[in-house]
């Protein structure tokens, strides 16, 4: 007998809840249709009487208020309600626990399902130390609250998963698996392969997966890392600029903290981007340079056209800024004026 409730309570639990679901109707059925043909009508005056004493016999609490007065029910109740029910109850425990297992599982392993997430940042790429250090510098900007989602094929389980979700692909080019990260509705996607080539592939997927996502890439070679910025749109393909920063500071001491400081996202002073909005009248850059310095308390260091790639700065003071541009600014913070602050400060100066 014990074998075979043992049979029967691992069928159940392997079921689906829909199935599971149709049995425990199916039995409650049968367990009031018995009571009623044992007379047990004390049991059965009421539903929510029922429903309370075969809830309180498939969880095994049996407070004893309610129980079978005849033989035949007491009977009935030994065979048919009780094994029944308490062995139905045990299979719901063991499927859900087992299902918020294997879901966290899942989750741990990549191969869950981000696609409803939106304004997140997506992580393509996984080089240890170097992804690693991108990722907490990445949190320790404020500015960004959703969790990332790092879309990786080098590891086989989530490398840091107090912070961030995974996403286990074959290879960084498989299409799907930026579907799964939410790709097409992520703010960024940020790309490092382990060769260009890697990179070069991961870049093509992400922009077939999300078209008009803002792309961010690392490539060494700078003449690929050219050759991409100038074929896709909305990316930026960067290269190490340490011999530059290692010239720069030659000449000029100091420079190379000057550019630390500027992207540097663990300290004050550095440099942020915001777009213009569109119904924002036009004004000039010294204006807008004097107005935002004292009303924001940040300060412009460039203009970029609305759908252009060539960057302005130190632009001459007679230079037009428009709904659409994108400004570059040094600030303690991130700092957006509103879209009636701009109608605001262009009318001031009109």
């Amino acid at each position: 007998m014990r074998r075979t409730w043992q049979r029967i309570y691992y069928a159940i639990a392997t079921l689906r809840w829909s199935v599971l679901i149709a049995v425990i109707v199916l039995h409650a059925l049968l367990s009031y249709f018995v009571l009623v043909v044992t007379g047990e009508t004390a049991l059965i005056s009421d539903f929510l009487v029922y429903f309370y004493y075969y809830t309180t016999t498939a969880t095994t609490v049996g407070y004893g208020d309610l129980s079978p007065q005849t033989a035949a029910g007491r009977t009935a109740a030994a065979i048919i309600i009780l094994p029944g029910a308490i062995a139905l109850f045990t299979a719901v425990l063991g499927k859900a626990v087992s299902d918020i297992g294997n879901h966290w599982r899942r989750g741990l392993d990549g191969k869950a399902s981000y696609a409803s997430r939106h304004d997140h940042v997506v992580i393509v790429g996984w080089q240890e130390r170097a992804t690693k250090r991108l990722i907490e510098t990445l949190l320790a900007d404020r500015s960004y609250h959703a969790r990332p989602v790092l879309l990786a094929a080098a590891v086989d389980a989530n490398p840091m998963p107090d912070a961030i979700d995974f996403v286990f692909a074959e290879t960084l080019s498989d299409f799907d698996s930026y579907k799964r990260a939410g790709a097409s509705r992520a703010s960024t996607i940020l790309i490092r392969g382990a060769t260009d080539d890697d990179t070069l592939a991961a870049t093509l997927a992400a922009r077939a997966a999300a078209p008009d996502v803002h792309i961010v890439a690392h490539m060494e070679n700078e003449d690929a890392a050219r050759l991409i910025e100038h074929q896709i749109d909305n990316i930026e393909v960067f290269s190490s600029i340490s011999i530059d920063m290692m010239v720069r500071a030659a000449h000029d001491p100091g420079a190379s903290r000057l550019a630390n400081l500027l992207f540097s996202s663990r300290t004050e002073s550095t440099a942020f981007s915001l777009r213009v909005p569109e119904e924002t009248p036009p004004l000039s850059y010294l204006e807008a340079l004097v107005a935002l310095k004292r009303s924001h308390r940040i300060t412009l260091i460039g203009v970029s056209e609305a759908g252009g790639k060539h960057l302005d700065l130190n632009c001459v003071g007679e230079r037009e800024i428009r709904g659409g541009d994108t400004l570059f600014y040094i600030a303690d913070e991130r700092r957006e004026p509103s879209a009636g602050q701009w109608r605001e400060l262009a009318k001031q100066l009109a």
